[in-house]
């Protein structure tokens, strides 16, 4: 697989890193996944376009994989090619007010990098474990900021007609948790503009450390898991539905509601996509049984 790969490409082997039979759960904040049969890390906008277009000539199936934060990948693994828009491929340029990155840029990278530039506007995303490219998939958030305040404009590569394109303010179509790029899963986001403001360094250090303890008091960071399980219901939060269905530290396998946040579910230790799978599951059964709500998974399933 990996040689029909190369022969398709049409970039320098420097820009992209290869690994084969790759285990998932090294490329996932649940730690939980089986092996890629290929994965490719890309180091430039050349080798993501690249890397798609070999693997169609190939013949093979192709993910698109960003930090890992908000998936859960099959006890399986993932056949073909992932793309993995890591850590490789994050790129960041500050000038004046504006952030131009990559899209494998972590978001806590990009929120240190306006800290020490003296720009406020990122501090809601210091604590976020993602990269840039999933804050556009699915507008992430938290505490009172959101990625549609900030982007003004973002580059994509369109799989299907094998072009680049762009995409300003409002055609991003932001809403909560999640934007056009769900409803355009042939798209792949390649980098964004973010305008930021002028503001005070030491205000915003202590927001950016209000946001911090805030998280280390309320969720289970010392666990492995995907963020918060389940979207947040109309009129009510997922985490005290859980909770008031008597479900906090109910476990399957490996996999457990978290004792100290009922709208994590966490990693105790060697759990499986299986359980991870069978105690969503549960907690979707009992908290419909009991209060008549139906609860979404915010975790992305691969």
């Amino acid at each position: 697989m990996i040689e029909a790969l190369k022969r398709e490409m049409d970039c320098p082997a420097d820009q992209m890193i290869l690994y084969t039979d790759e285990p998932m759960s090294r490329h996932t904040s649940f730690r939980i996944g089986g092996p890629a049969d290929l994965l490719v890390s890309p180091k430039s906008e050349r080798a993501v376009c690249s890397v798609v277009r070999a693997a169609k000539k190939a013949g093979l199936p192709l993910t698109v994989l960003g930090n890992g934060s908000n998936v859960l990948v099959s006890d399986d693994g993932i056949r073909g090619v992932v793309l993995c828009l890591g850590t490789e491929y994050g790129a960041v340029n500050v000038e004046g007010t504006r952030i131009t990155a990559q899209t494998g840029a972590l978001l806590s990278v990009l929120a240190s990098e306006a800290y020490h530039a003296g720009l406020t506007g990122l501090e809601f995303a210091g604590g976020i474990p993602g990269s840039l490219g999933g804050a556009l998939f699915m507008n992430a958030g938290a505490y009172d900021g959101q990625t549609a305040n900030v982007v003004v404009s973002s580059r994509y590569y369109d799989t299907k007609i094998d072009a680049i394109g762009t995409l300003s303010d409002e055609e991003h179509a932001f809403a909560y948790r999640t934007s056009i790029f769900k409803s355009h899963p042939e798209w792949i986001a390649l980098s964004a503009v973010l305008q930021l403001q002028e503001g005070d360094p030491a205000e915003i250090r202590a927001k950016m450390d209000d946001f911090a303890q805030r998280r280390r008091d309320k969720q289970p960071l010392n666990y492995p898991s995907a963020g918060s399980t389940f979207k947040r219901p109309a009129g009510y939060f997922a985490g005290k539905l859980i909770q008031d269905a008597g479900l906090m530290g109910y476990s399957i396998g490996g996999a457990q509601v978290s004792e100290k946040h009922a709208g994590f579910v966490i990693n105790k230790g060697n759990a499986t996509c299986a359980d991870v799978l069978a105690l969503i599951e549960h907690v979707q059964n009992e908290v419909q049984s009991q209060f008549g709500v139906e609860l979404e998974p915010e975790v992305r399933m691969l």
